[in-house]
């Protein structure tokens, strides 16, 4: 191989690298948007079929399940009520078709009596995502609200400083 084939080759797995986190990033990004339009069958989709989805007080296994939220009563409340999850930029890193991402995500609700904005839950997240023949889905998203106990931080953590993390 010439020293230009190397360098394009060199770019080229850089280009792909950028590629792959800019698509994960998307794809977490768009989790707000989607939940608080109701766009339950969106949602499902960032998961794959047997994907996990593990919040404080719920765990959904499936597709069906996380789909199941979103249009559940209490859900269609939130949004009727005025909610908003905004999700901050995860920090991503990809190895192979694997991929681990951590970052933030806040609900912010409309109190119907005031009008005002308030939070209701900060949250730690770490997502495992996976590429397949239809781009990346999520494996597993974990969720902890930032209250305090030591399992948030240390969900955060998990992801720079390897603990928990398959080998």
């Amino acid at each position: 191989m010439t020293e230009t084939e190397q360098r394009i080759a060199r770019l080229e797995r850089r280009l792909s690298a950028i590629e792959d986190e800019l698509e994960i990033t998307r794809l977490i990004l768009s989790y707000g948007p989607l939940v608080d339009s109701g766009s339950a069958d969106a949602v499902a989709a960032l998961w794959e079929r047997d994907g996990v989805y593990d919040v404080d007080e719920l765990l959904m296994t499936g597709q069906d399940e996380i789909r199941a939220m979103v249009l559940s009563d209490m859900h269609q409340r939130w949004i009727t009520g005025g909610c908003a999850h905004f999700v901050g930029a995860p920090h991503v890193t990809v190895t192979g078709d694997d991929a681990v991402a951590t970052g933030y995500t806040l609900m912010i609700v409309r109190d119907r009596a005031s009008g005002a904005f308030t939070l209701r839950r900060a949250t730690a997240n770490l997502w495992r995502l996976r590429r397949g023949p239809d781009g990346w889905r999520v494996t597993d998203r974990t969720n902890r609200v930032l209250d305090g106990r030591t399992e948030s931080p240390e969900l955060l953590a998990r992801k720079f400083t390897g603990a928990g993390e398959p080998a």
